[in-house]
């Protein structure tokens, strides 16, 4: 994850919190930067209930004794894994439901999708932390941050469908709560078929003479068609 002047509020917030030490706060932004994308591919590797500790200090470039310097032990080290993923991810969307919603649907659901696939090329350890604990049934700390993100996404297709019907663009009598869901299900479908290969292995998305767009273009004409 690259830091940022919104992710400096997250790190003191989460020094409030009691989840890491002011060393931590007080590191230089790049050195910041090399340990949380440590945690996070250590994490993505793993399984956060299975962070390595000498591992990410490796990763990170860092003395392991450093790393007890910014987290009091190994279990807020833990816990400041997912916390992270979670609130990041909630500051990401908060930004930018609002634009979605407002868009045309077509607009919108494109928007969607592409922005998550873009993410993957900036937040590429948080996509695949995620997709780790989302797919591979990890429990404990990491289901919190699946379940975060996983009401996050469906609001944001909620409050799509609900401004498109507004607008006059869908169908008045849907089963709003219903077509939400389903339609939700359909765009993590098509965006993680993207971000992991063995799921466009499983879901056929996409090949050689099968281009994303052409499959995304189908996709978003099937919802909006659908649904007018």
């Amino acid at each position: 994850m690259d830091i940022t002047d919104s992710i400096q509020p997250l790190i003191f917030q989460a020094e409030q919190d009691g989840l890491v030490q002011r060393t931590f706060r007080r590191l230089d932004p790049d050195r910041q930067q090399a340990v949380i994308n440590a945690i996070l591919t250590e994490a993505a590797i793993s399984g956060p209930d299975q962070i390595r500790i000498q591992a990410v200090a490796e990763r990170a470039g860092v003395a392991v004794g450093s790393l007890y310097q910014y987290f009091s032990d190994r279990e807020h080290l833990l816990d400041f894994t997912v916390w992270l993923c979670s609130r990041a991810w909630e500051e990401m969307f908060s930004q930018y439901i609002p634009l979605l919603a407002a868009m045309p649907l077509r607009d919108g659901l494109r928007a969607y999708i592409q922005g998550g696939l873009e993410l993957n090329e900036t937040e590429r350890g948080v996509v695949q932390f995620m997709g780790r604990a989302a797919y591979q049934g990890d429990r404990g700390r990491a289901q919190a941050a699946v379940d975060s993100v996983a009401h996050i996404m469906l609001s944001v297709t909620r409050q799509m469908l609900e401004q498109a019907r507004l607008r006059g663009e869908i169908r008045k009598c849907l089963d709003i709560e219903a077509t939400t869901r389903s339609v939700n299900a359909f765009l993590i479908a098509l965006g993680d078929g993207q971000l992991f290969p063995y799921l466009n292995q499983y879901y056929q998305l996409t090949s050689e003479d099968m281009s994303f767009d052409r499959v995304l273009d189908a996709a978003i004409d099937l919802i909006v068609r659908g649904l007018e």
